[in-house]
């Protein structure tokens, strides 16, 4: 796990980003749209995507992560 803070450029850049092009839920509902499209590819045996498995793997996990801190949706209860 990272310890890494943002920088301040970076905060500007992502709080400009989500005041301007999307807001936070649109972008959680789009990440988990694309989690699934490519989790559905990784499955199916003649998937284009087979060796990237470890790599698809990772990114679905983080992705996951970040769709749950723009909009949580999986803590719900």
């Amino acid at each position: 796990m990272s310890t890494n803070t943002l920088s301040k450029e970076t905060e500007l850049r992502l709080t400009e980003f989500f005041n301007n092009s999307i807001d936070s839920k649109s972008m959680a509902k789009t990440i988990r749209q694309v989690n699934f499209l490519i989790a559905l590819n990784a499955i199916r045996e003649d998937g284009f995507m087979k060796t990237e498995t470890v790599n698809i793997e990772d990114g679905f996990f983080w992705l996951n992560e970040l769709a749950e801190i723009l909009d949580p949706y999986l803590g719900i209860e």
